[in-house]
């Protein structure tokens, strides 16, 4: 064991791995050393024990030449054997042997010196060996990952700053020119940004927090949510408000607190539209011109129609989500309008009969 010295576990420049074994426990002559279960690599040029922690069975007996006067220090400076012994655990010591024996028969170590120069500039500067076979090809997937992430990282943020600079631009320029601009113009343009997610978002760092940020946040809701509810038929989930606001902001998303702190002062700044919370708990935002009677009145005229009605079967009919559909089914079953018939079937509704006849 005295032979056995410091090293690295790199493999060097002309080195090429021949076989490893994990579960190899390593004894000194008849002795264990005091080191725990490793792993054994066979190289073309030297014989490397990486230290694990396991039990160990098969052996194999390493006989040694006499340790050379300038031999660098190692694990063990003296030892009253001759030999080693390494320990298999997990199997692998007849083909580990085989190797071991081709590679003491060939002697390639003496044809080929193991470390060499590498002719490069930043080897030669830095002192580093060049590592091949397993260790280095997985040294080099490693830098290679980092490398590409790092590069991709970086396209993306400055591709990011380009579109919102080039959102802001655009911007001002409709400001500065609106009797160039035709109204439709400028609202299928002002669409055409919002679908591709560059809007001039309110932040934190532009508006700093509080009372203040919510308030700039909620007058840009407002202008933001006005068509989107038009076209919805007057009302919309605040979970769709959330994952449509936050599509329009691009990269500067919004929280769920946020959002819902800003919607709460709709009313307050006289925005066209508020925050409604129905008695289930689901929170959507309407438009003001949107009122209960309108609600209760398309709800029981469909009723009325089809004969009866399920929350899916109205959400196709208005063409609005299955949620919504729900709560004004229920709305106006509430008013008295309409009674259900709960069964394994589902929930359905039908016409207050006896509402109608009084």
């Amino acid at each position: 064991m005295d032979r056995f010295t410091w090293s690295n576990g790199l493999l060097e420049m002309n080195e090429t791995l021949v076989i490893q074994q994990r579960g190899v426990k390593l004894y000194d002559g008849e002795d264990k050393a005091k080191l725990d279960v490793g792993i054994a690599l066979l190289s073309t040029h030297q014989l490397i024990w990486r230290d694990l922690k396991n039990h160990v069975h098969a052996k194999i007996v390493v006989h040694l030449h006499a340790s050379p006067a300038n031999k660098e220090p190692g694990p063990y400076q003296q030892s009253k054997f001759s030999y080693f012994k390494l320990s298999f655990k997990e199997h692998g010591q007849i083909e580990f042997f085989r190797r071991l024996t081709e590679e003491l028969s060939q002697k390639r170590w003496e044809s080929t010196p193991m470390s060499q120069p590498i002719p490069t500039a930043t080897n030669s500067q830095t002192g580093r060996t060049r590592a091949v076979g397993i260790v280095g090809i997985e040294r080099k997937i490693e830098e290679r990952r980092k490398e590409t992430e790092k590069i991709s990282q970086s396209k993306l943020m400055v591709k990011a700053k380009e579109m919102v600079e080039l959102s802001r631009s655009i911007a001002n320029k409709i400001k500065d020119k609106q009797g160039d601009i035709t109204e439709d113009e400028t609202i299928r343009f002002k669409s055409y940004l919002l679908s591709m997610g560059i809007a001039n978002p309110v932040t934190r760092e532009t508006h700093g927090s509080g009372t203040h940020y919510h308030l700039q946040l909620a007058k840009q809701l407002g202008d933001i949510l006005l068509a989107p509810l038009e076209e919805r038929g007057g009302m919309m989930a605040l979970t769709e408000v959330y994952c449509l606001v936050n599509r329009a902001r691009g990269m500067e998303l919004l929280s769920p607190e946020d959002l819902v702190n800003a919607c709460k002062m709709f009313e307050s700044l006289k925005q066209p539209l508020r925050l409604r919370i129905f008695d289930s708990g689901v929170m959507v935002v309407q438009l003001q011109s949107h009122s209960e009677e309108e609600m209760i009145s398309s709800a029981l005229d469909n009723v009325t129609d089809k004969g009866s009605l399920t929350a899916e079967e109205f959400a196709k009919l208005l063409g609005l989500s299955v949620l919504l559909s729900k709560e004004r089914l229920l709305l106006a079953e509430k008013m008295g309008h309409l009674c259900r018939d709960d069964s394994v079937e589902g929930l359905r509704f039908y016409p207050n009969l006896f509402n109608s006849q009084a």
